[in-house]
């Protein structure tokens, strides 16, 4: 039987049940992609389903991300008259997200004995995918796990997000979008775009921004990251 005709299906009912399920609960915790997530891995691995031919029947899916990935300039153009007055500061949030982002994680791993392969696969982690897994190759990592690094932070940032600024008091719009945004890429922006479109705005901004100096600053931070705590 084609692939096609069970996982695609299966793949987009799982993850509306997971969206009303998310609605209706309304707990950061219960985030669409986490519980689809849940459920599909172990009905793969009963069945004894290679994720290959899962992925290459629920294909259309990742041809559609790229187009989704763009459509978050939307929200980025209905805020524009306010990013113009406020682009220094923006330039500046951003230029430190990037660089905390990708010192956090990469010191962390060092400390803990990587090796700098690993390292390199860790640093670009809080910026969308295909940078990701560019800046990873380009540095000696690799790609395919800190696509999974990517991911990880992502849905943390996706779950976990507004709660923490929530707890630190932090209720600036500009503010929460842009944390988010630099932490958690498209999938904090995307729990974003649920939340508060203005908040949207400035989480895709912050993506936009901040894989640009992922990208610029990687090669240079991690030979300085790997000389301090190597």
């Amino acid at each position: 039987m084609n692939d096609f005709w069970w996982s695609l299906p299966l793949t987009l009912l799982v993850f509306f049940a997971a969206q009303k399920l998310a609605a209706k609960v309304k707990i950061s915790l219960f985030n669409p992609l986490l519980i689809s997530m849940a459920a599909i891995i172990p009905l793969l691995l009963m069945i004894n389903m290679p994720y290959a031919r899962y992925f290459a029947g629920s294909s259309l899916l990742n041809h559609l991300l790229q187009p989704a990935v763009v459509a978050l300039a939307l929200p980025l153009y209905e805020q524009i008259h306010q990013i113009r007055t406020r682009w220094k500061s923006l330039l500046s949030v951003c230029f430190i997200g990037s660089l905390a982002a990708m010192i956090s994680g990469t010191a962390i791993a060092l400390w803990l004995g990587a090796t700098p392969e690993i390292a390199a696969t860790i640093l670009p982690k809080s910026v969308t995918t295909p940078i990701a897994m560019a800046v990873s190759s380009s540095l000696g990592g690799i790609p395919a796990i800190s696509a999974i690094c990517v991911l990880v932070a992502g849905v943390l940032g996706a779950v976990f997000g507004h709660m923490l600024l929530n707890l630190l008091g932090v209720h600036s719009k500009a503010s929460r979008g842009l944390a988010i945004g630099s932490a958690s890429h498209a999938l904090g922006t995307a729990r974003c775009a649920e939340v508060d479109l203005q908040e949207a705005a400035y989480s895709s901004l912050a993506l936009v921004i901040c894989g640009i100096i992922t990208s610029l600053l990687a090669p240079f931070l991690l030979p300085l990251l790997l000389l301090i705590f190597g």
